[in-house]
């Protein structure tokens, strides 16, 4: 199973296209938020790959939910955009509710910066912007989960360039 990351596309889809072609055939798409009302051309764009949508700070009239729980394989994934958590001053808020909700796996997104953080019991993954960068460099990022034929999940961050 492979599934695309993205996040923080905001109505700037042109890099989306990019990584669609380069990353070839994946099973889902993860977007983590700030979508801007752009869901159907996404979902369009992915050409009958599944795509889950989480709200983010500045899907405003979003009829997405703001977090969602799905199973990937045997791990509990918890999906939030990040901000009601506080993830631009750190993660220790959304670290505990994932650990409360019983995930394994978090996915968020609103910071812009990519980041993979293992923790204790639980990995954290931002696949940051592949629209509006913000770390260092500032290169377009999205990040790909595989689970692989044993069952055991792998997460990497790609860049655009």
């Amino acid at each position: 199973m492979r599934a695309l990351l993205i996040s923080d596309t905001h109505r700037y889809l042109k890099n989306l296209l990019e990584v669609l072609e380069r990353v070839g055939a994946v099973d889902r798409i993860f977007h983590l938020g700030d979508v801007e009302g752009e869901e159907e051309t996404i979902r369009s764009l992915a050409d009958g790959i599944p795509v889950e949508f989480v709200a983010g700070n500045n899907d405003f009239f979003s009829h997405e939910s703001r977090e969602k729980e799905i199973m990937l394989g045997d791990y509990r994934v918890f999906m939030t955009h990040g901000h009601y958590y506080g993830v631009s001053t750190g993660l220790s808020r959304l670290e505990a509710e994932g650990v409360a909700r019983g995930a394994q796996v978090v996915l968020y997104g609103h910071t812009h910066r990519p980041a993979i953080d293992y923790r204790e019991k639980l990995t954290m993954v931002n696949p940051g912007s592949i629209s509006y960068p913000r770390q260092p460099g500032r290169e377009p990022s999205f990040g790909m989960i595989e689970i692989d034929r044993r069952g055991e999940i792998h997460f990497t961050i790609n860049y655009l360039k």
